[in-house]
């Protein structure tokens, strides 16, 4: 009861009535031309920031309706967007409404939607998941789904839809609203970054909502399993953790917590390292630790790891594009299946897939994603790992190189802070990016993304504005095709985060230096519970 009546804090420039102020033109991260094309009404769009406006004693503006979609994965403060954007509407004119569409993008196209009055939206306040109108995976990239869903916006007068998504829901939204743009049919369409992933970012989206809230809890169970490990002293632990494209939630892990050993797939794509090379270098780590009496200690993964390894990564890319090319694939026996992907990939290929465990060469060819791509959850990485590093270690046994003992325990930890309470972070973060998006319906923006930056700042002093989606967008093969999509924010192995890390890792490997972050506190002094994510704040100078 006392969480929900918990109020979010606004940056000041979103109190009473506000103006937007439009910077320079913008374009496209990459592929400018490409992008151009198709996104003519939607491209270059500037950027936009508000401020406090000198003229209006207060807010006030015509009476919209708006829709809402909750879109992809779950992501801790998803209710706290939904509460910002409904009190922000309301500021506006109290004769605002607001709809949420049921399941995700299906919900508009369907025609399945609800009213969410204070009644629900006050239910709902601070509290994670998504279930005050459920989440979807529908992609919304055809013109009879954009028409289907015209019907529904037309009927219930509203004027603009809200998707709250990841990249690809973000990119679903730019279509979107380049389509009702061209069409001039008066839809207004505005985008919210979530993913807990942390790889929906640049210099404007400073992060993703979600990313806070679910390091912590990752960070307090590894934590647990660590204070465990040091007390057992008998067990090494294999943890792996969501991150499909990027490795930024095993970084803040491993900030947050000092782990014996962290993966970071994109330095093991620089490096281009092999699966072997990643092995060897985890069995010398456990050896260097028994010779000192410690036969325990802690792993992390990145989820995508096997994609970045470069022998993997090409394996992959051939088999997408393979699979997307034969649908009837899915129609044979197991034996067949590896039968026909034998015989159709280059001999490179084939040799790497040939080299897996039967295993995990059987998890590359189960069921694609939506977009096409391997379901790298799906694939076991950390006990492949720790089964590869025992093999390791019993051939340096028997070469004298080591003297210990190897017993590892496997986890993977995902869903299990997808839908966590926020953390007052998320809570305020969401909450101001829910706000900040009706005050870009009001202005009449059309193909932006809701932005709050300076966000290792007190939220009083945080900036509000609109970024253009377009900004963000590159091409990228997906289904066999090249697409506009937007483009994801790798670990930066130059930046501050990842030489913290770089710093320390060695100390950590040898050394028993583990931190216990313990659960997030939601009630207490700033510093303790409204610090931002590790990552934040050495990207924003901390030292």
């Amino acid at each position: 009861m006392a969480r929900s009546q918990y109020q979010p804090k606004l940056p000041s420039s979103l109190w009473g009535a506000v103006k937007a102020v439009q910077g320079e033109p913008t374009q496209s991260v990459a592929d400018q031309e490409e992008i151009k094309a198709l996104f003519p009404n939607t491209y270059g769009l500037p950027e936009l920031t508000f401020e406090k406006d000198p003229k209006q004693s207060k807010l006030a503006g015509a009476q919209f309706n708006v829709g809402v979609i909750l879109s992809g994965g779950q992501a801790p403060g998803g209710h706290n967007v939904i509460s910002g954007l409904f009190d922000g509407i309301k500021a506006i004119n109290k004769a605002n409404r607001l709809y949420g569409f049921l399941m995700g993008p299906g919900g508009l196209v369907d025609h399945n939607y609800v009213e969410l009055t204070s009644e629900i939206i006050d239910e709902y306040r601070n509290t994670g998941g998504f279930d005050i109108i459920g989440s979807g995976r529908t992609k919304l990239e055809k013109p009879e789904q954009f028409e289907k869903g015209l019907v529904i916006l037309k009927e219930l007068n509203i004027k603009a839809v809200v998707i709250i998504g990841g990249d690809d829901s973000n990119t679903n939204a730019c279509v979107l609203a380049e389509y009702y743009k061209a069409k001039n049919v008066g839809i207004q369409v505005i985008g919210c970054p979530k993913t807990i992933d942390g790889d929906l970012k640049n210099e404007m989206i400073e992060t993703s909502f979600g990313f806070d809230t679910a390091t912590k809890v990752y960070s307090e169970v590894i934590g647990n399993i660590q204070r465990d490990c040091n007390s057992a002293k008998k067990y090494w632990h294999f943890i792996k953790l969501m991150g499909r494209s990027a490795s930024h939630i095993a970084l803040e892990c491993a900030l947050q917590t000092q782990p014996n050993y962290c993966i970071i797939s994109e330095e093991v794509e620089a490096k281009n390292m092999t699966l072997d090379a990643i092995v060897a270098d985890i069995a010398g780590v456990v050896a260097k630790r028994a010779a000192k009496g410690d036969n325990f200690g802690t792993v992390l993964i990145p989820e995508g790891l096997i994609e970045f390894i470069p022998a993997m990564k090409a394996l992959i890319a051939e088999l997408n594009d393979l699979l997307a090319a034969h649908p009837e694939f899915a129609g044979l026996d197991a034996a067949a299946q590896r039968e026909f992907v034998l015989n159709n990939l280059s001999e490179a290929n084939a040799a790497s897939f040939k080299s897996l465990p039967a295993g995990v060469a059987r998890q590359l060819t189960l069921d694609r994603d939506p977009h096409g791509n391997v379901q790298v959850s799906l694939i076991e990485t950390e006990k492949l790992l720790s089964e590869m590093v025992g093999n390791k270690l019993k051939e340096m046994k028997e070469a004298g190189e080591y003297v210990g003992k190897f017993s590892p325990l496997h986890h993977f930890f995902g869903y299990e802070g997808r839908c966590a309470a926020p953390s007052n972070f998320d809570a305020d973060y969401c909450y101001a990016l829910g706000y900040n998006a009706a005050q870009l319906v009001n202005c009449g923006a059309t193909g932006y993304m809701s932005s709050v930056r300076n966000l290792t700042k007190p939220s009083v002093q945080w900036i509000a504005g609109g970024i253009p989606i377009t900004m963000m967008m590159n091409m990228e093969r997906r289904n066999g095709e090249m697409k506009p999509v937007i483009q994801k924010a790798l670990v930066d192995l130059d930046g501050k985060p990842f030489n913290k890390f770089a710093s320390k890792r060695e100390e950590w490997a040898l050394n028993t230096c583990y931190l216990y972050p313990g659960p997030i506190q939601y009630f207490g002094p700033a510093e303790v519970c409204d610090q931002t994510s590790r990552t934040l704040y050495y990207e924003q100078g901390g030292k």
